[in-house]
């Protein structure tokens, strides 16, 4: 039986010079505690497993460990190199340069956020990036909260709660993560009228309804991540604006993706604009800011003023309100669209616009760096629940790898780490979505993999 008597005391412990520099990085309460659980965790390994008596230094390192173990941070920056330009799972749209440095001024210190500096008194958030809306889409107001997901819950709460409110089942969707629309729209108190089948609706179907029922608002929702093909048919916006118009009956947009640019200018297919959702008569846009508007994660509701008063002032708006970090964020990527140069200025449409050749290049020069792999043709995709089954052409870099789940793991523990995708057996990466300031670092966790590999 192993002498824990023998195991040295917090107090002696205490006295190295350097546990007390590990104090110094970390603070004693935290230190200490991380030094009882190290103590613990040698007392139970010497009874179970008659481990050898540890020395101050061992314990010090195991405590440091600890320490980085409990204070490692766990979001962290990564190079996607999948050729999903809008993934979820990554944290959707890198913002641009402005855009980050518009965030990085309003962290650094106090902010206007709700303060008139006209008046000297308390101002309104929603000022902000309220006037970039309606110059850039004409409308009467805008109104910005967190997400999307929440201006269609605070739309319906504040226009619609314990009222009918008109529903397509072309459209009750479940999104990512297990979130679906109908059970959405019913925690805002709405009543949903759903009206025609999975696959198809029909004019009349919002015409019957709209003169059988006292109908608060009709909601058209964004299909989303999946599309109906073959035997579907749905009217268009300006049909149902005319048929909810003629029954003085708002038209309220879950438009999702936030697009301001035409997707088929870039050999897409066409995804519903901001301004064509306008021009159809929706009284009410919502869209994301994280989408294909290409910046913060946002949920901005555009349209007449007579219905964003009720949705400025319902007390829901406080629980999703922005914070100054968004609100400059979106403000900033606004400004590339009221100045023309979005393409060309915002990640995401630089990826989308980016040449071919351009990319074949990158990926002819990483295998010329790393000295392996092949160039291979491929796709890559636009995700974020923004153009599915819609592919873009590319080129990427085909590796092979004895164990390619084992390669990708080992892809993810580099610093900062990578994320690839496998097809066939083989490890591919896309330059389409790594950040040209990232390119380095890319090479540099290859290169360093492979030379493990190698040894």
């Amino acid at each position: 039986m192993p002498d824990l008597s023998q195991l040295p005391s917090i107090d002696r412990i205490l006295q190295d010079p350097k546990i007390q520099e590990v104090i110094h990085a970390y603070g004693r309460p935290l230190t200490l505690n991380a030094l009882r659980q190290v103590l613990d965790g040698y007392r139970q390994s010497m009874l179970k497993e008659n481990q050898s008596l540890p020395t101050t230094s061992n314990i010090i390192r195991s405590v440091r460990a600890q320490l980085e173990s409990w204070l490692e941070p766990t979001l962290v920056p990564l190079i996607n190199a999948t050729g999903v330009v809008l993934h979820t799972n990554l944290g959707r749209a890198p913002l641009s340069k402005a855009t980050r440095d518009a965030i990085f001024k309003t962290v650094t210190g106090y902010s206007n956020l709700e303060f008139n500096l006209e008046t000297g008194k308390r101002g309104k958030r929603d000022v902000h990036a309220a006037d970039l809306l309606k110059l850039l889409t004409g409308v009467e107001g805008g109104f910005i909260v967190n997400n999307n997901a929440g201006a269609v819950l605070l739309t319906l709460s504040a226009l619609a709660s314990n009222k009918n409110v008109l529903v397509s089942r072309t459209q009750l969707v479940e999104i990512g993560g297990g979130f679906r629309i109908p059970d959405v729209m019913r925690q805002s108190g709405a009543n949903l009228v759903e009206i025609g089948t999975t696959n198809r609706v029909h004019s009349y179907d919002f015409e019957n309804a709209l003169a059988e029922k006292e109908i608060a608002l009709v909601l058209i929702a964004h299909h989303s991540n999946f599309k109906l093909i073959g035997f579907h048919s749905e009217p268009n916006l300006e049909e149902i604006a005319e048929i909810a118009h003629r029954y003085n009956v708002p038209l309220v947009h879950d438009l999702g993706s936030g697009a301001f640019l035409n997707t088929d200018d870039y050999g897409l297919a066409h995804e519903p604009t901001i301004q064509e959702s306008l021009a159809s008569g929706c009284d009410l846009v919502c869209f994301s800011g994280d989408k294909l508007l290409g910046g913060p994660q946002a949920g901005i509701i555009i349209g007449k003023e007579s219905l964003l008063k009720p949705i400025r002032t319902h007390p829901l708006a406080r629980a999703l309100r922005p914070d100054k970090l968004t609100l400059s964020g979106v403000t900033a990527t606004l400004l590339h669209y009221l100045k023309n140069e979005a393409e060309n200025k915002i990640p995401i449409w630089q990826m989308i616009s980016r040449d071919i050749e351009s990319i074949k290049t990158s990926a002819e020069n990483w295998r010329e760096y790393l000295g392996h792999g092949d160039v291979i043709q491929g796709f890559s995709t636009v995700g974020g629940g923004s153009l599915p089954t819609e592919e873009m052409p590319t080129y990427l870099l085909a590796l092979q790898a004895e164990k390619p789940d084992a390669f990708l793991k080992a892809l993810r523990q580099s610093n900062p780490p990578i994320i690839a995708r496998i097809e066939e057996d083989r490890v591919l990466l896309d330059p389409r979505t790594v950040l040209p300031e990232q390119e380095a670092a890319l090479l540099r966790g290859l290169a360093n993999l492979f030379e493990k590999n190698k040894a």
